[in-house]
C-alpha cells in the first residue's frame, strides 16, 4: 500500500521532477515508511511506501528493470502474486525481489495488458515502456485504489489522490457544474471519470489508459459485471448457492492474509464484520485484533452497537478494543478528515473511519473490512422497492437520489444550474445490456459505480490517512462475479443479503444475523443539534465560507427546520451542502 505520482511530457520538455516531489510529499500519510523518485527524459514518478508485502529495499520504488527496459510505480497489493511469480519463471523470469511489485512488472512485459485478469488484488499503477515511449496506466476492477489524473496539452500528471495532484500546480481549481449536479442528487457520488473539479478526472475501475509523448490515448475498460448464472448453474439450488457463497468468501479472506502479521477487523457487530471475524479465526488466525467505534447519542438515536461488536469479539476471543467518541472531538477532528478526503463525502462514516483508523494504525498495519456486502448482496432497503418495477429507473431514483430536479434548480445559483444530468446518467446505465431484471440494474449501478465512490473511496481515504492498508474480502472480483450470478429471489428475502447471512449462519451466531441491520451511526451528524448545529450553521451562512454555490433562500428554508429536511436516504441536506463547503475550505480552495 502506497502513495504514486508521476508526469509524462508531450512538449518535447523533462518532466518536472519538483511538480512531481510536492505532489508525493503530499501523499506521505500513505507511505511513511519510505520514499523514491525517478526522472528520466519526458516522464517521472514518485513514490511513497508503506511496507507490507516486501519489506527488503529491494521491493522499493519507483521500481526500475533496465533490461526489459520498464520502470513503474504501484499503490495496492496482489494478493496471488506467488502464483503469477511461478508461471513467469517457467517462462524464463528472474527476480530479485520478493514482493509482488516486480511481479507486477515483469508480468506486465510478458503479456502486456492481458495481465490484468490474472491479477487478484487491488491496484493503480504507471509503467513506462523506454523504448516505445509509451505511458501504461491501470485501475483494479472495483476501483479499490484511486488514480487521479490531470491532463493538459503540455502533459499527464497522476496521483493517488486529489489533494496531492493540486499541490504540483498548473490545474484549475473550480468546480465542474455537472460533478456539482452528481453531488447534490446522486447522494454525493461523482461517477468516473469526472471528479468535483474541472481540472481533475480519476481513471474508471477496471480501466487502462496507454499514452504517448504526443499526448495520443488509448483507453479501455478491461473486466464488467454481467448478471445472470452462467449454463452449468442454470438449475443450482438456494443450498448451492449458499454454500459458494460460504466458499468464496473463504477463499477471499484467507488469501488476504499473505503477508499480514498483526491482523485486525474494523467491526461494526453487523454480519459483513462478524464474519469477516469468523472466517479469520476458521483460517487459523490467532492473534486476532478488532476494532469497534461509538458516538454519542442524539435525536432519540442511539450512537453505538457494542452489544453485538462485544458479543462477537467474545465468542471469537479477540483481542477487542472500544472506542466512543464525543461530539467535542468529532468537531475537532472533521476538518482533518476532509483533508483526507479526495473528494467531499456525506456519509457519517468518514469520521468513524477516520477516528477508527487513527487507534487501528496504533496497532497493526493491515486491517480486513466489510465493504461492499450491500451492493453485492442486495443489503439496502431499496432494493425490494426496485425488485419488479415496470419503472425500474423511477423506482431506484425515488429511494436513493438526495432531491428531484426542481429542488436542486432551487438549490444552487443560476451559474451552476445544469440539466437533470445524474438522472440521465443513471437512466443511461439502466439501459446498458448485461443485467435484464430491475434489481440487477440498480445492484450493477451500486456495485460499479456508487460503492467505488462512495463505501469504498471512504476507507480508502480514510485508513491511508494513518498509513493503515485496509482489504475488502467481499470485493475479491471472484465474490462479485459469483454474487452477480446468484438470483435475486436468494438475495431479497429476510431484509436482504439472504443468502449470504445463511452461509454466515454456519460461521457466526445467529444473534448478529436475525436483527434489525445497523450502520455506523453518527447520530448528531444527523440530527444537527447544539454545538454541531451552530457549526454547520457558520460553514453555510459565514461570508468567509460563500463561494456563491448555493440559493441563500434554499438556506433559510432548511435553517428553520434542520433536523426535518432529510434525504430519502436519512440524511441532512444541510450536512451534504456544509460538507462542500468544509472540503474546499480543507484544500484551500
Amino acid at each position: 500500500m502506497c502513495g504514486i505520482a508521476g508526469e509524462l511530457r508531450f512538449d518535447n520538455q523533462p518532466a518536472d521532477l519538483a511538480a512531481v516531489e510536492r505532489i508525493t510529499h503530499h501523499l506521505a500519510p500513505r507511505g511513511p515508511d519510505a520514499h523514491g523518485f525517478h526522472a528520466r527524459g519526458p516522464v517521472a514518478f514518485g513514490h511513497r511506501r508503506l511496507k507490507i508485502m516486501d519489506l527488503a529495499e529491494a521491493s522499493g520504488q519507483p521500481m526500475i528493470d533496465n533490461d526489459l527496459g520498464l520502470s513503474m510505480v504501484f499503490n495496492g497489493a496482489i494478493y496471488n502474486y506467488p502464483e503469477l511469480r511461478g508461471e513467469l519463471e517457467q517462462l524464463g523470469y528472474r527476480f530479485f525481489s520478493g514482493g509482488d511489485t516486480e511481479v507486477l512488472l515483469k508480468g506486465y512485459h510478458a503479456w502486456g495488458a492481458d495481465l490484468l485478469p490474472k491479477l487478484n488484488g487491488m491496484f493503480a499503477f504507471a509503467i513506462w515502456e523506454r523504448d516505445s515511449g509509451q505511458l501504461f496506466i491501470a485501475r483494479d476492477r472495483l476501483g479499490v485504489k484511486p488514480l487521479y489524473l490531470s491532463k493538459t496539452k503540455d502533459r499527464l500528471r497522476f496521483a493517488s489522490s486529489l489533494p496531492a495532484l493540486l499541490k504540483g500546480g498548473d490545474i484549475g481549481k473550480t468546480l465542474d457544474p455537472i460533478a456539482l449536479n452528481h453531488y447534490l442528487n446522486f447522494h454525493a457520488v461523482v461517477p468516473a471519470p469526472r471528479t468535483i473539479l474541472a481540472g481533475v478526472e480519476k481513471l474508471p475501475p477496471a480501466t487502462w489508459m496507454r499514452i504517448d509523448t504526443n499526448g495520443k490515448v488509448e483507453q479501455k475498460v478491461w473486466w464488467t459485471l454481467n448478471f445472470g448464472p452462467n449454463a452449468d448453474e442454470a438449475n443450482f439450488t438456494f443450498e448451492d448457492w449458499r454454500d459458494a457463497t460460504l466458499d468464496s468468501m473463504r477463499e477471499a479472506v484467507e488469501i488476504r492474509q499473505r503477508a499480514a502479521v498483526d491482523v485486525g477487523v474494523l467491526l461494526s457487530g453487523g454480519v459483513d464484520s462478524s464474519m469477516l471475524v469468523g472466517l479469520l479465526r476458521e483460517a487459523g488466525v490467532e492473534n486476532l485484533l478488532t476494532f469497534s467505534i461509538g458516538f454519542q447519542d442524539a435525536g432519540g438515536e442511539r450512537g453505538d452497537e457494542f452489544q453485538y461488536s462485544d458479543l462477537i469479539a467474545k465468542r471469537f476471543e479477540t483481542q477487542h478494543h472500544q472506542l466512543r467518541i464525543g461530539e467535542n472531538e468529532i468537531l475537532d477532528q472533521l476538518p482533518a478528515a476532509f483533508r483526507a478526503m479526495s473528494e467531499p463525502m456525506v456519509s457519517h462514516d468518514c469520521i468513524a473511519f477516520y477516528l477508527l483508523s487513527r487507534e487501528v494504525a496504533k496497532h497493526c498495519k493491515v486491517v480486513q473490512s466489510g465493504q461492499g456486502a450491500d451492493e453485492l448482496f442486495a443489503g439496502y432497503h431499496w432494493y425490494p422497492l426496485v425488485d419488479g418495477a415496470d419503472d425500474a429507473y423511477s423506482a431506484y431514483r425515488k429511494a436513493f437520489f438526495d432531491r428531484e430536479h426542481d429542488e436542486y434548480a432551487a438549490c444552487v445559483q443560476p451559474a451552476w444550474l445544469t440539466d437533470d444530468v445524474s438522472g440521465e446518467f443513471v437512466r443511461q446505465h439502466f439501459a446498458q445490456p448485461g443485467a435484464s431484471a430491475a434489481v440487477d440494474k440498480a445492484l450493477r449501478l451500486d456495485s460499479t459505480v456508487m460503492l467505488v465512490d462512495d463505501p469504498v473511496k471512504r476507507v480508502d481515504n480514510m485508513t491511508m490517512a494513518w498509513g493503515l492498508e485496509a482489504r475488502t474480502p467481499f470485493l475479491d472480483y471472484r465474490v462479485a462475479e459469483l454474487s452477480a450470478r446468484i438470483p435475486a429471489q436468494y438475495k431479497l428475502p429476510e431484509g436482504g443479503k439472504y443468502v449470504l447471512k445463511e452461509a454466515a449462519r454456519k460461521v457466526i451466531p445467529s444473534e448478529v444475523i436475525d436483527r434489525k441491520k445497523g450502520y455506523f451511526p453518527v447520530p448528531g451528524l444527523k440530527h444537527l443539534e447544539g454545538a454541531t448545529l451552530g457549526w454547520v450553521r457558520d460553514l453555510l451562512v459565514d461570508p468567509a465560507h460563500d463561494r456563491g454555490i448555493f440559493n441563500p433562500q434554499m438556506l433559510d428554508r432548511l435553517l428553520t427546520d434542520p433536523q426535518g429536511q432529510l434525504t430519502p436516504l436519512r440524511g441532512s441536506k444541510l450536512w451534504q451542502m456544509a460538507a462542500l463547503n468544509l472540503w474546499l475550505s480543507e484544500q484551500g480552495l
